[in-house]
């Protein structure tokens, strides 16, 4: 399977208000920058559509190397919430309903699709990929804020 690393980090300017989200993808000597955002959403959704798209941008299953800087994503993966929520019919185990189930639901499917090893990284710190995704998702979310 191809090995490919990647970054990803969502913004929001308000949360909820605009946001945006960024991701590098690299492949060998290939790398790819994306982004998108949306006039009204949370922080939590940019991050999750970030990882997705990213994923999703893969054309076969593949072994990924996975850096975000959102705890929610990468607990929500590695510490097995998400799969819990589902489980529970998008129930957390406080009993109160999970929020974002819609990504979730296609982040986990992606997740099962290829092979993702999850990595934390300080945000706004010293990894320059995961600097760049921050001003990809913060140009974005800017986008809407002028409109």
């Amino acid at each position: 399977m191809k090995q490919v690393t990647i970054y990803t980090d969502g913004a929001c300017s308000g949360n909820p208000g605009p946001g945006g989200w960024g991701a590098i993808l690299q492949y060998g000597q290939m790398q790819k920058e994306l982004s998108g955002g949306e006039p009204q959403t949370t922080n939590n959704r940019m991050e999750l559509t970030g990882v997705i798209t990213a994923l999703e941008a893969l054309k076969e299953p593949c072994v990924v190397e996975l850096y975000s800087d959102s705890k929610y994503v990468i607990d929500g993966l590695q510490k097995g919430w998400a799969k819990g929520w589902k489980a529970r019919g998008w129930i957390k185990s406080d009993k109160k309903p999970a929020l974002n189930p819609d990504l979730w639901d296609r982040l986990l499917t992606l997740y099962d699709y290829h092979t993702v090893h999850l990595h934390w990284v300080k945000g706004h710190a010293e990894n320059k990929y995961n600097n760049r995704c921050d001003e990809l998702a913060v140009a974005e979310s800017r986008k809407y804020k002028q409109a």
